[in-house]
């Protein structure tokens, strides 16, 4: 028998409106430390978007490395299974591979080639129980960019279709690789047909038109569990209870404080799914909206402020309180609102994150403005263009992209030091 338990989506290193998410973090991989003892886990399978940039800090890194050192010195027959997502660099995620094979972690970041064939043997991980035995495949597939999947001639969607091709040849592989009936488990970092969003979440970058939705038919009844990552909400796809996403640990988005967050313990025995049970976890910080529905005239808002709890009355540490979303409806700009609101949650357990004003216009539409807590005084220029960008374009702002403005940002600046000069 083998234990398996299937996260995804930590995102180390997030700032939640300019909030600083480090112990929310460290409440949630202690947690899973527990867990994984508790448990007994023999595999825990990381299904991508481990940071939550390319370019991590220092201290999301060695968040993530004492994690790892941690819990496989803890757990002596521990495995880890971790594949890059669309928010990690795959290369910086390879980078300290040999370090951490030591400490029985596999790392899949890129699609590694043999003569311009892909590598299909080096996506496949033996899976061993506690006493050392094979006892499942695993399929280990990172985020596929441009690329990294074969080649398909088709009148549908290159991209899906290539992703398909690819798990068969590697499912084919594996198949070919068995030799006493282990099961085969599959990881991925996609997004899947059929899969679930809340209705203006734009933080898992989902694809205008579905242009990368790859189907659940990529994943055939072989394969005994679909381990995914990328789509933030926990679920099952397209009502196959054997493939899932774990969800993300942490909210992030006020669109997803409604998720149930949380991990997937899967257990198999002689080769076959025995049991999939998702495991609940209680993030450390919470969101609240005010109003919790729709935009609300200011006198309402402002009396349900007045109703916060006190700083006298909750029991929470200050970072525990809960980040607060606030929807206004206005008819016209009200300049001293902004004030108004501050002086009251000076008392309050709540930390302000943004303030979102919608504004009646004719026929009924709605314009809406989102201040952010901080202010734009407080945000340097690229913050300002990347949630402009991602406002308008209701996905993320691309690395080519950035590089770009931080170039003509360079240049306007050089340009202001030789007239001051």
């Amino acid at each position: 028998m083998i234990r398996i338990l299937h996260t995804a989506d930590w995102h180390l290193g997030q700032t939640f409106f300019g909030y600083d998410r480090r112990e929310e973090h460290d409440h949630f991989l202690n947690w899973l430390a527990e867990e994984l003892k508790k448990e007994e886990i023999d595999v825990l399978l990381i299904a991508g978007d481990i940071f939550d940039v390319s370019n991590p800090s220092a201290g999301a890194q060695r968040m993530c490395y004492n994690f790892i050192r941690s819990v496989t010195e803890e757990n002596p027959s521990l495995q880890l299974v971790i594949v890059a997502g669309n928010h990690d660099s795959a290369a910086r995620l390879e980078a300290p591979l040999p370090l951490l094979q030591e400490m029985r972690t596999e790392i899949k970041g890129l699609v590694h080639k043999q003569e311009g064939e892909i590598d299909y043997d080096d996506l496949i991980v033996e899976l061993k129980n506690r006493g050392g035995e094979v006892e499942a495949l695993c399929l280990a597939v990172p985020f596929l960019r441009q690329g990294d999947y074969p080649v398909v001639i088709t009148e549908g969607n290159p991209y899906a279709e290539g992703v398909k091709e690819l798990y068969a040849r590697l499912l084919k592989k594996a198949i070919e690789h068995r030799k006493n009936g282990e099961a085969i488990i599959a990881v991925g970092h996609l997004q899947a047909t059929g899969s679930e969003i809340a209705e203006r979440d734009y933080s898992e970058r989902t694809v205008i038109g579905g242009l990368e939705c790859v189907s659940p038919d990529a994943f055939p009844k072989q394969i005994a569990y679909t381990a995914l990552g990328h789509i933030h909400k926990s679920q099952r796809v397209s009502g196959r209870d054997n493939i899932r996403y774990a969800g993300s640990p942490l909210p992030m988005s006020f669109a997803e404080k409604n998720y149930h967050h949380g991990v997937v313990r899967v257990t198999l025995m002689e080769g076959q799914l025995v049991e999939i049970e998702k495991i609940e976890y209680n993030p450390m910080v919470g969101l609240l909206s005010v109003p919790n529905g729709k935009a609300a005239v200011p006198e309402k808002v402002i009396e349900e402020l007045e109703h916060l709890p006190s700083l006298m009355d909750t029991q929470l540490s200050e970072s525990e309180f809960p980040y607060l979303e606030i929807k206004i409806m206005l008819s016209e700009p009200e300049p001293m609102l902004r004030q108004r609101i501050e002086e009251i949650l000076v008392d309050k357990a709540v930390r302000l994150a943004r303030i979102v004003s919608s504004y009646r216009q004719a026929g009924d539409a709605m314009k809406e403005e989102v201040m952010l807590a901080s202010g734009l005084q407080e945000m340097n220029p690229l913050d300002i263009v990347k949630a402009t960008f991602e406002k308008i374009y209701q996905v993320e702002m691309s690395e080519e992209l950035e590089k770009l403005f931080n170039e003509a940002m360079k240049g306007v600046i050089n340009e202001n030091t030789e007239h001051t000069t």
